[in-house]
């Protein structure tokens, strides 16, 4: 089973393992630094789960959960 990004928990950390969507999504994600490889933490998720803030490459990012579901992720131990 796949994990997404849209499925993880505040204060959880993971690692990019693969950015799924169609052309112009996908592109949008790795130029904000969304690539394979990042660690990336969910820092806070709004009241009703949209959007979902998570920190990568020392900085905070916001997501769609639609962009977030693009995202499968590898969970850290």
């Amino acid at each position: 089973m796949k994990k997404t990004l849209k499925k993880m928990k505040v204060g959880e950390k993971a690692i990019v393992s693969k950015i799924e969507g169609d052309g112009p999504v996908k592109r949008r994600l790795m130029d904000m630094g969304v690539t394979k490889g990042t660690v990336v933490m969910v820092r806070r998720v709004a009241p009703f789960g949209d959007p979902i803030e998570i920190n990568l490459r020392g900085y905070e990012l916001t997501l769609r959960k639609a962009e977030a579901d693009n995202i499968i992720v590898q969970a850290l131990a």
